[in-house]
C-alpha cells in the first residue's frame, strides 16, 4: 500500500513487535508520553487445564498482555503466571479469548496478593540488594519492568518504611519498544526505569 488516508485502517502483521503505545513513523525519532497503566486491585493464578500446555499458555498470556486486554505478571521465583485486573470480567473476557482465539481452556485461582507497585532506585545498587531480598514478591510485566506484590496494604506500608532508597508507583508509562529496548540495555537490573511516575 502506497498511501493512506485520515480515517483509514491498516492492518498490520504483528507477532510481538509492535506493542501498545508504539508510535510508526518513515525515519524519523519521535517520543511521545507513553499510556498510563494503573497498578491492578484484582489478582488471579491462571493456569493450564492441561498441564501440557503451560508452555503455550504463556506466550499466549504474554500476547493478551502486549495488546493491553489485561496485565500480565511473571514471577521472579518462578511458578504459575499471574494476572492483574480492576473486575472480575476482565479474567472472563481473558479466559474466554484464551479458549475461542488460542483452544486453551484455563483455570483462574485466587491469588494471595492484593496490590502490584512497580519499583524503581536512583541507586542501581540497592534495587539490586531489594529485588533479592525480596525475590519472592518480584514480578515482572509483559515489558519486563519490575513489580513488587503485596498481600496488604500494611505490608506495603512496611516495605516502603523500611527501603527508603526505593520508589514504589501505582502508575507506569508504556512507551512502546523504545522503553523495551532501554529496560534491557540495563547492566545492573532490569526495571530500573525513570519513565515510572505517580508515587504511592
Amino acid at each position: 500500500m502506497d498511501e493512506a488516508f485520515p480515517g483509514d485502517i491498516i492492518g498490520l502483521p504483528n507477532h510481538g513487535l509492535l506493542h501498545l503505545g508504539d508510535t510508526l513513523t518513515e525515519g524519523e525519532e519521535l517520543q511521545f508520553t507513553g499510556l498510563p497503566f494503573f497498578a491492578p486491585e484484582i489478582f488471579r493464578m491462571v493456569e493450564a487445564a492441561d498441564p501440557m500446555r503451560n508452555k503455550q499458555l504463556r506466550t499466549d498470556l504474554m500476547q493478551l498482555g502486549e495488546e493491553g486486554a489485561i496485565q500480565v505478571f511473571r514471577p521472579m521465583s518462578g511458578g504459575t503466571m499471574l494476572l492483574g485486573a480492576f473486575g472480575q470480567l476482565q479474567f472472563e473476557v481473558v479466559a474466554h479469548r484464551l479458549q475461542s482465539e488460542y483452544g486453551a481452556e484455563v483455570r483462574l485461582l485466587p491469588a494471595r496478593y492484593a496490590m502490584a507497585r512497580w519499583v524503581t532506585s536512583e541507586d542501581p545498587v540497592a534495587l539490586k540488594k531489594f529485588m533479592t531480598e525480596n525475590n519472592h514478591r518480584m514480578a515482572e510485566d509483559v515489558v519486563g519492568a519490575s513489580v513488587f506484590l503485596a498481600a496488604h496494604k500494611s505490608e506495603l506500608d512496611v516495605t516502603q518504611q523500611r527501603w527508603e532508597q526505593i520508589e514504589f508507583h501505582a502508575l507506569r508509562e508504556h512507551a512502546g519498544l523504545i522503553y523495551q529496548t532501554e529496560m534491557k540495555e540495563l547492566s545492573l537490573v532490569r526495571g530500573h526505569n525513570r519513565r515510572s511516575i505517580d508515587h504511592v
